[in-house]
């Protein structure tokens, strides 16, 4: 999940290159100017849109709960891709040669990576904050301090976790230690330079399996226990009041949204992780001519990631829309702030949430 796949394979897989090929391996001109607007589109609705969202969420003090400072968190960590890692991605794939220098070679793939681990962890923690609340709402509440204190190890963690990155990341001359029939040109690339291939595989499988595997199991046993005591919570209030079906259903709602964002993240990540996999363990099964194309189609399907957050939470979620509308006239002075119908907070805690909330510490009728 980094870029060190990008566009150059490693040394190991150099000395396998067919040097009497002919082929042209280049793009065509639709096929980048198609690569561009859909990167360029990517990133713009990446930061837009979770700007935005961090934008409403720090405005308003009464949204300040646990859940949404995690969703602060995760949206923080892709507007870094959005800013950082995605041009940088796109200009390494059309040229081909790297111009940016020796800093951002060493930097692009460690933010990349602690990006995402960012995201998943954060993703875990929302998991298990529901869990807490809802599978045993009268156990254990984490409060607004100690979520502070989780992303704040979340971020140490992922940048521990990814400092691999940052060593053995260099600017390099192409085959430079290599005799080949070929005129070779001056121009940099950015690549890895691990001490062995066992080194680079074990790093790189491990990173699979704790930074996407075993996250993502973790959050589906706990959403997986959270749907099953919504389903007998259900049917307890379908024989009580109209009240508590009402709580009831908006808290599904709010974890439908929840699981959402999980499904979609791992879903996107997903063709890329293969197409690490593939590269680390048979280099060879992919085509040397298709690399780059097929990378950047992966590549590109994961940076989709960075949108799902503001677009499943934010933007389809009618209750942020009229804050985020309340927001922006308020600040440019524009009429009085839109009123809408609400379940409060404090009616739903108690049975359901017991403290986090999703939106201005409500659920909207029409979320």
């Amino acid at each position: 999940m980094e870029l060190q796949h990008s566009t150059n394979h490693n040394q190991a897989s150099w000395k396998e290159i067919p040097w009497n090929s002919t082929e042209d391996c280049s793009l065509s001109v639709s096929g980048t100017t198609l690569l561009i607007i859909a990167y360029s589109t990517v990133m713009a609705v990446g930061l837009i849109g979770n700007s935005c969202l961090v934008f409403v969420i720090t405005r308003h003090k009464e949204m300040h709960n646990v859940t949404n400072i995690f969703i602060v968190n995760l949206s923080c960590s892709d507007i870094l891709t959005c800013i950082i890692c995605l041009p940088v991605t796109i200009i390494y794939t059309l040229m081909d040669h790297w111009i940016l220098g020796e800093t951002l070679c060493k930097l692009t793939p460690f933010i990349q990576c602690i990006s995402v681990t960012v995201s998943i962890f954060s993703l875990v923690l929302i998991a298990m904050e529901r869990y807490q609340l809802i599978v045993h709402p009268t156990g254990w509440k984490p409060m607004v301090a100690q979520s502070y204190l989780a992303v704040a190890i979340t971020w140490i963690v992922a940048c521990m976790i990814s400092v691999p990155l940052l060593s053995y990341n260099v600017l390099t001359l192409p085959f430079q230690n290599f005799s080949t029939p070929l005129p070779i040109n001056d121009n940099f690339i950015c690549m890895e330079q691990w001490p062995s291939v066992k080194e680079r595989r074990a790093y790189f499988t491990s990173l699979l399996v704790f930074q996407y595997f075993l996250p993502l199991v973790l959050i589906m046993v706990c959403y997986l226990h959270v749907y099953l005591r919504l389903r007998r919570r259900k049917d307890m209030v379908d024989r009580g009041r109209n009240t508590a079906q009402k709580k009831n259903k908006g808290s599904m709602r709010i974890n439908a949204m929840l699981v959402a964002i999980v499904v979609a993240f791992a879903l996107s990540w997903l063709p890329l992780n293969v197409f690490n996999t593939v590269f680390d363990w048979h280099h060879e099964l992919i085509p040397s001519c298709s690399h780059d194309i097929i990378f950047s189609l992966c590549h590109l399907t994961a940076m989709i990631s960075t949108c799902v957050n503001p677009i499943i939470y934010g933007f389809l979620n009618s209750n942020f829309q009229k804050q985020l509308k309340s927001t922006l006239l308020r600040c440019r002075c524009w009429g009085v702030v839109e009123r809408y119908e609400s379940v409060p907070l404090s009616t739903v805690s108690t049975e359901v949430t017991k403290g986090s909330i999703l939106s201005n510490g409500s659920v909207s009728n029409n979320t």
